[in-house]
């Protein structure tokens, strides 16, 4: 999958389960932003 389809695909998905368990919201950030980041990472690299 492309970089571009994945970071709005997580982003949604974490949305949405801050909606539905607002007490998963620390949880839920800090693994989109470990997402995020290692999919920057891994985009940059290939």
């Amino acid at each position: 999958m492309d970089v571009i389809v994945i970071q709005p695909v997580v982003a949604l998905i974490a949305g949405v389960l801050i909606l539905l368990i607002p007490r998963l919201l620390n949880i839920i950030v800090a693994v989109y932003l470990i997402a995020v980041g290692l999919i920057g990472l891994t985009a940059g690299v290939s």
